[in-house]
């Protein structure tokens, strides 16, 4: 049977036991705090066995798309080593929410294995809860009486609390469990050992493949357990290695729910599967890590750096690294699999079909960055090891902060060395990291000062820039040396920053002293809007007058208009998958980010840049209603931004009611006529799925555009005001080129003609050539050209030269292979040895390493010492 047989056969035999045949819940869990990800297949039912959702099918059966790499169940780093676990997997389940328990459940188990799938039964093991007495919970003898009507009684096992009693978590539904063992054995082996002492033993040939999990309780935070409402069956049978009992495989890997990517990654890589076993865990990684990556991604969840997030960007490095240093891919590969993985799936979850240009895009932006990262941190890893140890934790800490190169990639390599590395050193090493990062953003936040006795506060800035107000209270606050005091005013027409939308300026007037102070932001705290002064008021009891800074006001609000006139624009573009994903609005420039997967073209910038301008030119007045409430708001049709908290009641924003309508409670000017002119400045990306948009209106635009007539002007003036003014740059360009490649082949013939002078001054040490000169180059390019050719020319060649590059000094060090191998000489270490006296650093590869400093006079010492390398 196939694959695809196997698992309709499964859902064939329950629905004709009266089971609902229901999809897959999403693998990233969205309502369920406890959880990340959908670990097992009765995670979408936990409402059902607590009692606290309607039961709107008694009997359910379905395949639910698993992730375990968190928490409890993490089988992370045992995927590919072995042969049967995985990331993400399909859990074949059926479902009695208080309707049939375990008889029927052991009975139906026994009839699908034996009979529909025709397994052996001399092969199958089961085991029953052997009780608890710190638990107070008894044998499950109902369970083992239920069996021994199916199977010999020396085959049914007993196991612990560990192996028989199932917990999805720490908290949540559990019960006693009985599992089905399948046991792979040749006959030989089996007659050698038997089975029952291999069940739950960790051997790869006898396996666990269904759990039938009887739920009786519920386990509280204070860890005791309390008796669920009714009694229910869940029941797991991992899909992937049922296949591999059915098929009759050794491996999970071996089956064909795998092997058409790993034939792929194969043919691909040019390294046959089975040939050797780092590549054969290799290939396996890979085909295992596509899956969870891919699926995470369909269902919602973009790789990042928090939460869950980094647990799939983690499992995609972990493929990476796996690919680039076993199967010799350097270059983005992972990604390719994608498509092959949605085909394998079209039909069964069709969720990755229907986005499969869209993960592929992701997985090969994150695969593009991350390739960056690996390249430099292994080479530096691989200078760094020669001759340790073990991995110093400062060290390990250099590779995280500087280069971004995660810890657990670390271990991983120095393990494969046979090195350890100091992870009290890298932990220290981070704390104090963190302290220093705390100590610059630390601030010391006085306590409220109460001005007045009225304490109400409120907000008039949507309708006047100017009000009559007084001071309620003030604070003093300090940061890196500096003193600033917070107001906050019983009135004020000041905006504070929020919604992307940066928070006003201006000043406050005492109108009993006139005295005057400025206003430097607005910011928002608790709900209460907070002034942010340098100095405070002389007098601070009377009225006074806060006006808010109209001009820059103006440009905020044109901006932020421009960014609800934008999104739609974008939809309307690029498609209805474009989603908010941050905002900057400021005076003078708007940022705006959003879900797309693609560089927009200079065709889709301008249409947008069309669209927007058209809507300001028609002048459409805007329509503002406040207090509206929320349920009324969104099915009104309003745009609602995701992960966005809104109240009961909001602030709707709509710019002509077909074309922009959002929640916001940001200002806004009256009418798209007064942004001006919206012109887009800059399009790029900012994240794996995420573009940023820059762009500028009104005031601004007009200075932008003023500017770059000035300097167009400029050059056709620098270049005698050519009629075609692009034809006579290009011929500059052109001619700038030719003159650069003259140049460089003028530097290279003298490298050349350098190099036969220099071929006649080695002298023999041993068996190495050795070689130590200032040269008169004009580059380091120059200086690599000239080493290169020494290498091809002199055989077992040592070779060190001195450069001076406008009064900095440089050293290269250069060794043959051979050399390097036989004498275990490293010309990275060798530099960087040098280079102390230059007072520089640098660094690169066991044959080739370069390093600069800034003190030229120890160059010639430099060139004497190297003698004392080949000694």
């Amino acid at each position: 049977m196939t694959s695809r047989e196997i698992r309709q056969a499964f859902l064939d035999f329950f629905k004709s036991k009266g089971h609902q045949i229901v999809p897959s819940a999403p693998v990233v869990v969205k309502n369920d705090p406890t959880l990340m990800f959908t670990n097992a297949g009765m995670n979408q039912f936990k409402d059902l066995f607590l009692g606290e959702a309607a039961i709107k099918y008694p009997r359910v059966a379905d395949t639910q798309r698993c992730l375990r790499v968190s928490g409890k169940h993490n089988d992370l780093e045992e995927v590919g080593i072995d042969t049967y676990h995985h990331t993400l997997f399909e859990m074949l389940g059926n479902w009695s929410f208080g309707d049939y328990f375990k008889k029927e459940a052991i009975e139906w188990a026994w009839e699908l294995l034996t009979e529909v799938f025709k397994l052996d039964k001399d092969r199958l093991y089961v085991t029953i809860f052997e009780g608890d007495a710190t638990e107070g919970l008894q044998r499950d003898l109902e369970a083992f009486d239920l069996w021994k009507a199916l199977i010999a009684e020396d085959r049914i096992l007993l196991g612990n609390k560990k192996d028989n009693f199932w917990e999805m978590g720490d908290t949540g539904p559990c019960g006693p469990c009985s599992e089905i063992h399948y046991d792979m054995r040749s006959d030989e082996e089996r007659a050698k050992v038997k089975g029952q002492d291999l069940v739950n033993a960790d051997d790869p040939q006898v396996i666990e493949i269904w759990n039938l999990v009887f739920m009786q309780f519920n386990r509280l935070k204070d860890k005791s357990l309390k008796a669920l409402p009714a009694k229910h069956v869940d029941t797991g049978m991992g899909f992937e290695r049922l296949v591999r009992c059915i098929q009759g495989k050794t491996s999970n890997y071996d089956t064909d729910v795998f092997q058409p990517l790993i034939h792929y990654i194969a043919e691909k890589s040019g390294i046959a599967y089975g040939t050797d076993e780092k590549t054969d865990i290799a290939m396996r990684v890979l085909s295992d890590h596509i899956r969870a990556v891919s699926f995470a991604i369909a269902d919602g969840q973009l790789p990042s750096n928090n939460k869950a997030g980094y647990v799939i960007r983690r499992i995609l490095r972990r493929a990476v690294r796996y690919a680039y240093t076993f199967l010799n891919f350097k270059s983005p590969f992972i990604h390719e699999l994608v498509p092959v993985l949605a085909e394998q799936f079209k039909g069964v979850f069709d969720e990755l079909y229907s986005q499969q240009d869209f993960v592929e895009k992701v997985v090969l932006e994150e695969e593009v960055s991350f390739l960056r990262t690996l390249t430099t941190g292994i080479q530096r890893f691989e200078n760094y090891v020669v001759n340790q140890s073990s991995i110093d934790g400062n060290f390990a800490f250099e590779l995280f902060d500087t280069y971004g190169f995660p810890i657990d990639l670390t271990e991983l390599l120095a393990r494969e060395q046979g090195l350890t590395v100091d992870m009290t050193g890298f932990e220290q090493a981070l704390f104090a990291q963190k302290e220093r990062s705390r100590a610059a953003t630390a601030i010391d936040t006085g306590d409220w000062v109460i001005v007045s006795d009225n304490q109400d506060t409120d907000f008039v800035g949507y309708d006047v820039l100017t009000a009559q107000t007084e001071i309620v209270k003030y604070r003093k606050v300090s940061a890196k040396g500096k003193d600033q005091f917070q107001l906050v005013l019983s009135e004020t027409p000041f905006y504070a920053e929020g919604g992307g939308q940066v928070g006003d300026t201006g000043y406050l007037r005492s109108l009993d002293t006139n005295e005057k102070i400025s206003i430097v932001d607005t910011k928002k705290e608790n709900g209460l809007i907070i002034h942010f002064v340098n100095q405070l008021p002389t007098v601070l009891t009377g009225e006074f007058e806060a006006v808010v800074n109209a001009g820059k006001r103006k440009d905020t609000e044109a901006n932020h208009s421009a960014t609800h006139l934008l999104h739609a624009a974008l939809k309307q573009v690029l498609g209805e998958h474009v989603n908010q994903k941050g905002s900057l609005v400021s005076p003078d420039v708007l940022r705006f980010d959003i879900s797309h997967f693609a560089k927009m073209t200079y065709e889709e910038i301008k249409e947008v840049e069309d669209i927007v301008n058209a809507k300001i030119r028609e002048d459409i007045s805007l329509k503002e209603e406040r207090n509206v409430p929320y349920q009324q708001a969104i099915e009104s049709g309003v745009t609602a931004l995701f992960g966005e908290k809104y109240g009961d009641h909001v602030r709707v924003i709509t710019f002509d009611d077909k074309y922009s309508k959002e929640l916001c409670g940001g200002t806004h000017v009256r009418a798209t006529g007064q942004i001006g002119f919206f012109k887009i400045v800059s399009e790029s990306a900012v994240a794996a799925g995420v573009r940023r948009i820059e762009a500028i209106t009104g005031t601004k635009a007009q200075q932008v555009i003023r500017e770059y007539f000035e300097l167009v002007d400029n050059m056709k003036g620098i270049l005698n005001n050519p009629k075609d003014f692009v034809s006579a740059m290009s011929k500059i360009i052109d001619e700038n080129s030719a003159l650069r490649k003259e140049i460089e082949k003028s530097i290279t013939e003298k490298s050349l003609k350098m190099r036969a002078e220099l071929e006649s001054k080695f002298e023999r040490i041993g068996e190495i050539n050795f070689l130590s000169a200032i040269v008169d180059l004009p580059n380091p390019d120059a200086v690599k050209t000239l080493a290169f050719a020494l290498k091809g020319a002199v055989n077992n060649l040592f070779l060190v030269l001195g450069a001076n590059f406008d009064g900095k000094p440089s050293l290269t060090v250069m060794i043959s292979d051979e050399i390097a191998k036989s004498n275990n000489l490293n010309a990275g270490n060798i530099v960087r040895e040098l280079a102390k006296d230059i007072q520089g650093g640098g660094g690169g590869q066991p044959f080739f390493a370069t390093a600069g400093g800034k003190n030229s006079a120890g160059l010639q010492t430099a060139i004497d010492r190297a003698r004392e390398f080949v000694k």
